[in-house]
């Protein structure tokens, strides 16, 4: 292995070019679903793609590996853990990658890996807030940067970058303003949807959930994400709570259904026990099948305190969803409010809860908005175009 070339660039021009991705974890609210979006739309004769995942085996694993994408494991542990920085240099030298493509703060590192490596094309993309990413509840919100709190690290590895990714605009902003990027080194590449498989639904709502959740004239407002404290899923819950406790008869029909895993899971659930509202709500934990679960709802609440990569956003969009979303992050910049959503504050239950009424007693402004999400989504975030995007920024960096 020593006479091996330390990266891929004397490989034969006619073979694929191996991307690998670092990233912290694969879920469905971010790493997992975007790198499975982007392999499945990378002309293979072109690219092919390995996934170095620090942390939690999750579904998006077999998917990938199904796929022809070798994923390692590196098992890091929680504290110190050197040992995993180590293999991750291993697996580098091992593959032998063209290009490395890191994702946020918990793929960071990866960056200093990949020169110690030897691998000299260095992408890093920062994609919304990562679970790694400490966050401080109650920081002023205009003072918070979503999900980039703490700049001093990527400062110190923007040496190590070649070419940065911003999913958001503010992100674009953000990398040039407070970590110090060069402009003609960022692109801002938005999210892309499947808009055939996040298609609206043709018929009534599919039978999901436990017996006794749906019935045939439900309201289902639902929300997708990691469950901690920057998702805030506490705030939706309290706006339903409120909502279910009022005398309007349009208000029995309220279900609600919340698709993800997190700290925050176990406390929502109680809260909806303690009111005993649990029989009208649903928290089945992280799902493969999303694309069929928004599909048995009618509404997207997306309740988040800092939001910077949209995937959720724009798939519900896809779907034909009117959004409720808090005016934070990418939320602003996607939501069309009046058009295609309601853009509410932040941390602010009454106000949600008034406009999930809207929504709810008003059925024909949620078909509106909806059908016009869609076709914001269709016009301006196609995976084909996204793919695009980022095999420009790997040609690009190749060239040079």
């Amino acid at each position: 292995m020593g006479n091996r070339p330390p990266s891929g660039l004397a490989r034969s021009l006619d073979e694929p070019r191996l991307v690998a991705h670092v990233v912290n974890r694969l879920d469905a609210a971010g790493a997992g679903s975007a790198l499975l979006d982007l392999v499945n739309h990378t002309p293979a004769e072109r690219y092919r793609h390995a996934v170095l995942c620090l942390r939690e085996h999750s579904i998006y694993h077999a998917h990938l590996r199904e796929r022809g994408v070798e994923v390692i494991d590196l098992h890091k542990r929680d504290g110190a853990d050197p040992g995993h920085f180590l293999r991750m240099v291993r697996a580098l030298r091992s593959l032998r990658p063209h290009l490395v493509h890191t994702r946020n703060l918990g793929g960071l590192e990866g960056q200093l890996a990949a020169a110690l490596a030897g691998i000299k094309l260095r992408v890093h993309g920062e994609y919304g807030r990562d679970p790694l990413e400490p966050f401080v509840p109650h920081e002023p919100h205009h003072r918070r940067q979503p999900g980039l709190l703490r700049p001093g690290l990527r400062r110190l590895l923007r040496p190590l970058v070649g070419h940065y990714i911003a999913a958001s605009a503010e992100q674009e902003r953000w990398l040039i303003e407070q970590v110090g990027a060069e402009p003609s080194r960022v692109s801002h590449i938005a999210h892309g949807v499947d808009s055939l498989e996040f298609h609206p639904r043709l018929g009534p709502h599919a039978a999901v959930g436990p017996d006794g959740f749906m019935r045939d004239d439900a309201f289902v407002i639902g929300c997708v994400g990691r469950m901690d404290d920057a998702n805030n899923d506490m705030t939706l819950v309290e706006a339903f709570l409120r909502l279910i406790s009022s005398q309007h008869p349009a208000h029995a029909r309220l279900r609600l259904m919340i698709i993800g895993d997190g700290p925050m899971r176990e406390e929502c659930q109680a809260m909806l026990e303690r009111a005993g509202a649990a029989h009208r709500a649903w928290l089945p934990g992280e799902r493969a099948d999303t694309a069929r679960l928004l599909r048995a709802m009618d509404l997207m609440v997306l309740p988040a305190l800092a939001e910077g990569s949209g995937n959720a956003l724009l798939e519900a969009m896809a779907t034909g969803l009117p959004v409720v979303a808090t005016s934070v992050g990418v939320h602003k910049e996607l939501v069309q409010p009046g058009l295609t959503g309601i853009l509410v504050p932040p941390m602010s239950p009454d106000v949600m809860a008034a406009a999930i009424a809207d929504y709810c007693r008003i059925p024909e402004m949620g078909a509106r908005h909806g059908a016009r999400a869609r076709g914001q989504v269709i016009a301006h975030h196609s995976l084909p175009a996204m793919a695009r995007s980022y095999l420009a920024v790997y040609d690009a960096l190749a060239a040079t």
